[in-house]
């Protein structure tokens, strides 16, 4: 089956858990996908759906700083499947004319893909397993972000990039 063209619809918070959720939505249809993610890929996800800049490279900038310096092309990303509850996805990139899958977790693929431009795809199976969202979460960004704009601009205006630094 030929995989689905997704955009990123919004980022929103589990009502019950509080975790972040990244929700994929068919590029030409009505047919979403959650997927629950950590706050540091929310934030790595969030900041550049935003534009925020930080005074040095993020990990994930720093990623495609790496691949645009060695001539690397992020060409697409996929979401191939999903087991024990958990989502596997590809990184397609284009070195020197021959295409090559890395193994990523979805997050850590959405937001390099935002920063390369790369088109998103999720796969029908997984698309037809997926988990429904069980009730209208808060919406941090996306279609309603500018009811709840105040709200994910507070939380990335009191992210401080030295919390997210390893301590030896």
């Amino acid at each position: 089956m030929k995989p689905i063209k997704m955009v990123i619809h919004a980022i929103t918070l589990d009502p019950d858990s509080n975790s972040p959720i990244l929700i994929l939505k068919e590029a030409e249809g009505e047919r979403t996908l959650p997927i629950w993610i950590g706050l540091l890929e929310a934030t790595a996800i969030a900041t550049e759906m935003e534009k925020l800049q930080f005074a040095r490279p993020m990990t994930h900038d720093l990623a495609i700083n790496l691949l645009n310096a060695a001539g690397v092309k992020l060409e697409r990303i996929d979401v191939t499947e999903l087991k024990d509850n958990t989502y596997y996805a590809e990184i397609s990139i284009n070195a020197g004319g021959r295409t090559v899958k890395v193994d990523s977790r979805p997050s850590d693929a959405v937001a390099l893909a935002l920063r390369a431009g790369a088109e998103i795809y999720v796969s029908e199976e997984v698309l037809k397993s997926a988990m429904p969202v069980s009730s209208e979460p808060t919406v941090l960004s996306g279609d309603r972000k500018e009811k709840d704009q105040d709200k994910w601009n507070k939380i990335l205006e009191e992210l401080d990039p030295n919390a997210f630094k390893y301590k030896m």
